[in-house]
């Protein structure tokens, strides 16, 4: 770790279903402290029995939840991506569920597991774009897309209301091309 506590590598792999009991906190916190980013309720979320929270992991490569773990084994981020279903749809996959714990936010670990995400979709036969949606008020979570190529094709306005408060969300896609490749990037990355 650096001066501010804040690690510079972190270990990106799958979440796997016998650690439901490490992820789902992670995810009940990310959905309780940030309401406005995620479409699921901390409310309804935290009635959901663990046989079932274990079943909604997967470890497929075009069905997953990435992990990322700091050293000492503290699961710090999140980033869930799957393959949408259906014969005209299998060419798109969505990135859902980003979160980075507070403690973790400003270092790049977004951007770290994002670039995961990117490099396996390259390697899923048929992918060609993924979707994922940000309420617009994450500013620092949009540049972060946008620096790895996203790029915003509508505004859903009051696409969740959290409390009678409406929040608009940008809808972006990736297309993968042949210039396409893995992107290094030097900035400190979004807070996500």
């Amino acid at each position: 770790m650096n001066e501010n506590g804040k690690q510079k590598n972190y270990i990106i792999r799958n979440i796997k279903r016998d650690e439901a009991d490490v992820y789902w906190p992670f995810r009940l916190e990310a959905l309780k402290t940030h309401p406005e980013a995620f479409g699921a309720s901390f409310e309804l979320s935290i009635q959901i029995p663990m046989n079932e929270v274990q079943e909604r992991i997967h470890n497929e490569p075009d069905d997953y939840i990435l992990g990322a773990y700091t050293t000492e084994g503290i699961l710090a981020g999140m980033m869930g991506f799957k393959r949408e279903y259906g014969l005209k749809l299998r060419h798109k996959g969505i990135i859902w569920g980003v979160y980075v714990a507070p403690p973790y936010r400003g270092n790049r670990l977004a951007s770290q597991l994002l670039q995961e995400v990117l490099e396996r979709g390259r390697y899923l036969e048929g992918i060609k774009q993924i979707n994922l949606s940000v309420v617009t008020t994450n500013k620092s979570a949009r540049r972060l897309y946008e620096r790895y190529g996203f790029e915003v094709y509508g505004i859903e306005r009051n696409a969740l209301e959290v409390y009678g408060q409406g929040y608009d969300e940008a809808h972006m896609n990736y297309f993968y091309t042949e210039q396409s490749t893995s992107i290094e990037d030097g900035s400190t990355g979004g807070g996500l």
